[in-house]
């Protein structure tokens, strides 16, 4: 048996520390948890995506009394993207998080069936979606791609030969 390790790269800053248009990302993910549908958990999300074409998405949480029917901001905004602009590559998605209940004290990353919808659309477009993830705090973590969040991603480019 051979032991090996995973590194994970990852920015951490402040939002003060961001250029223009990443503020003005995370400021329109902010926006957009506001009208996040989450009346039980309590926990709103917004995710915004910028898109090559210059195109700015935004999607939040939308809970369903019969769980898991609902569905997450960032699953929202990427199917929108990939639904309405499907041949426009998705450049940065940036994700935020409240909750009425409690408070939060770490980054809020994509949940797994995100993080594989986000590797799809990398895989699709065959190009790395920069990922932006913001505390209440206002520290925000940077990655180059979500392989830095699902090292392991299901991913087969033969399995559409089928």
């Amino acid at each position: 048996m051979i032991e090996k390790k995973i590194i994970t790269t990852f920015y951490e800053t402040d939002f003060n520390s961001l250029n223009s248009e990443e503020k003005d990302l995370l400021n329109r993910a902010k926006t957009s948890l506001e009208s996040a549908y989450a009346p039980y958990s309590g926990f709103l999300v917004g995710a915004t995506i910028l898109l090559e074409n210059g195109e700015i998405i935004s999607g939040n949480n939308q809970e369903n009394v019969a769980y898991p029917s609902g569905l997450c901001a960032e699953r929202v905004a990427i199917f929108y993207a990939g639904s309405q602009f499907p041949d426009v590559k998705m450049k940065t998605i940036a994700i935020t998080a409240i909750s009425k209940k409690f408070e939060i004290k770490d980054v809020i990353s994509p949940c797994g069936s995100c993080r594989q919808a986000i590797a799809e659309y990398e895989v699709k477009q065959e190009e790395n979606i920069r990922i932006l993830l913001h505390h209440p705090d206002n520290s925000v973590l940077i990655l180059n791609s979500i392989s830095d969040l699902l090292p392991f991603m299901f991913k087969s480019k033969g399995l559409k030969n089928y």
